[in-house]
């Protein structure tokens, strides 16, 4: 047997943000079966708790219902949630695929069964490049252009940023699925400035989830996009909400530091513990 919660990550109050599954003592399952696990639990994306080796205070593997990603945001930010609940501790470093990364917990509340808390954690740099398919994967966007330079930023989930002029274009998108999924391991990333804030969607075949509510792993790459291109200046810490258009609004803050020869990425937002349950399989 295996405990689990449900996290919603990215909200403050149960059945909104994005939700994700956090399997406790989970060294003894196979890869095999934590994808398949995964599956079953149908979320965007399940988490898997080990032991480190190394100089962390855990192992987390992180998979979609489709495959084994090395990092994600909302994934992870929901896990620090529960890691800090059954630890007791306030700052986490994880152990992932992609690295080591510190979490920070603060504000954290009981309200009745559920527990909440507000988490910063820290990001891999990303490697940045052109995406060469930008024109038909505009055609499967049902857009004819982006209102910034099309790009990928690769921090382990692959994502491609289109810009768009408003609010009402954003949410009039209907990809065609068919031909977005002929463009494989990446997210589409849709955005738009709105009023103090910025507004996004992702959709994403290739990492088997048609719409996403709230795509952590994306926040900070964003704000960093918006900077490289004058949108905004290196240091702000944007906005960003997401899942409006599936009920499940979630807000994510995002920021880029520009170093000498790096970026720093962090990423912040609210995550509350929704729901636990015992895995017998």
């Amino acid at each position: 047997m295996h405990n689990y919660v449900v996290a919603d990550s990215f909200c403050e109050r149960p059945l909104s943000g994005n939700p994700v599954a956090i399997f406790f003592d989970s060294d003894d399952i196979p890869t095999e079966k934590m994808q398949l696990m995964a599956s079953q639990m149908n979320l965007s994306e399940s988490t898997f708790v080990c032991r480190t080796n190394g100089n962390a205070d855990v192992n987390i593997r992180v998979f979609t219902p489709v495959n084994e990603l090395p990092f994600a945001g909302h994934p992870l930010l929901g896990t620090a949630l529960a890691i800090s609940i059954r630890d007791g501790k306030n700052s986490i470093v994880f152990e992932t695929k992609k690295g080591n990364f510190r979490f920070n917990i603060r504000d954290q509340k009981h309200e009745g069964e559920t527990q909440s808390a507000f988490i910063n954690m820290e990001m891999p740099e990303p490697v940045i490049s052109s995406y060469h398919s930008y024109e038909h994967l505009l055609e499967a966007a049902g857009l004819d252009r982006s209102t910034l330079p099309i790009e990928l930023y690769d921090v382990g989930p692959r994502h491609v940023f289109v810009g768009v002029k408003d609010e009402r274009t954003l949410a009039n998108i209907k990809p065609d699925i068919n031909k977005l999924a002929e463009h494989k391991d990446m997210a589409l990333l849709c955005f738009c400035e709105s009023d103090g804030y910025w507004r996004l969607r992702m959709f994403s075949p290739a990492y088997g989830v048609v719409e996403d509510a709230a795509t952590g792993s994306a926040a900070a790459p964003l704000a960093l996009h918006l900077a490289r291109h004058g949108k905004i200046n290196f240091g702000d810490q944007i906005k960003i909400i997401q899942g409006i258009e599936m009920g499940r609004e979630s807000i994510m803050y995002g920021t880029a530091f520009d170093g000498s020869n790096s970026f720093t990425l962090q990423v912040a937002g609210h995550a509350i513990i929704s729901a636990q349950g015992v895995y017998f399989s």
